[in-house]
């Protein structure tokens, strides 16, 4: 979000990236967006998108498609929430996430399977850090 709205640019090679060098060109990406100054290219060209309301303390949401992107997910805030653990109600933190795609292009097993996946690494992100 910049003062003139949101806007959506393009992180270009994440698979090639490690955690570090995504966090330098978010950050890159974000002063070219606030000072007004992402290019065509910086805004055309992805096929994933990655949106945080929780930033702004919501808390579930269906996140729409940005044609031709194949899909989006949506991240929302961590807030203390009950659970049951072993029998016992526990107070733990908790965030929804949200992906919606395009079933044409996806299949449902597949877009289940990556959710897990991001839940897991979400939940232990040394493995995320580490890249293991």
């Amino acid at each position: 979000s910049t003062p003139r709205g949101l806007v959506t640019p393009v992180l270009r090679d994440v698979d090639t990236l490690g955690m570090a060098d995504i966090e330098k060109k978010i950050k890159e990406l974000a002063v070219k967006g606030r000072d007004g100054k992402l290019t065509v290219e910086d805004l055309t060209g992805g096929n994933f998108t990655i949106t945080n309301g929780g930033v702004f303390g919501s808390l579930m949401s269906t996140p729409i498609i940005n044609p031709p992107q194949s899909a989006i997910l949506g991240m929302h805030a961590i807030k203390d929430r009950p659970m049951a653990v072993n029998g016992q109600v526990e107070i733990l933190p908790m965030m929804y996430l949200a992906l919606s795609y395009d079933h044409r292009l996806i299949d449902g097993r597949e877009s289940v399977g990556f959710l897990v996946t991001i839940k897991e690494l979400l939940e232990d992100p040394t493995r995320l850090l580490l890249d293991v």
